[in-house]
């Protein structure tokens, strides 16, 4: 009986080790899982910064520069609205006068299609 109850006491050693060698690799296999998402985000993170700055390259190569071009459009629109201001002081007068002369010039005419009874 004493050697049955030994071969129960190994079994149950044997199962015990078993579990903790089952238990050491479930804890490897989760690290090496956690190991693995890092570097993957580490790859995705350094690929993504790749793009763009590519992409911001691409991208000053075709319009230029974007503080450039805007400061470019500015100075434009300005310049057009200085323009158009001094056409239209210039002018303003001399167009008022122009529009004043024709509602105020009424020449009375009898229409054509209008019969002449007598």
């Amino acid at each position: 009986m004493t050697s049955q109850s030994q071969g129960i006491q190994q079994l149950l050693q044997a199962e015990k080790r078993a579990k903790d060698k089952l238990e050491e690799a479930k804890k490897r296999k989760g690290k090496r899982l956690k190991q693995a998402k890092e570097e993957a985000i580490a790859e995705i993170n350094h690929y993504r910064l790749q793009r763009e700055t590519n992409f911001r390259q691409k991208q000053t190569n075709i319009m230029g520069s974007q503080g450039n071009l805007s400061t470019k459009i500015d100075e434009e629109t300005a310049t057009k609205i200085r323009d158009l201001t001094s056409h239209y002081c210039k002018n303003m007068e001399s167009m008022m006068g122009h529009l004043l002369d024709k509602v105020f010039d009424i020449n009375p005419e009898i229409h054509p299609n209008y019969a002449y009874t007598i």
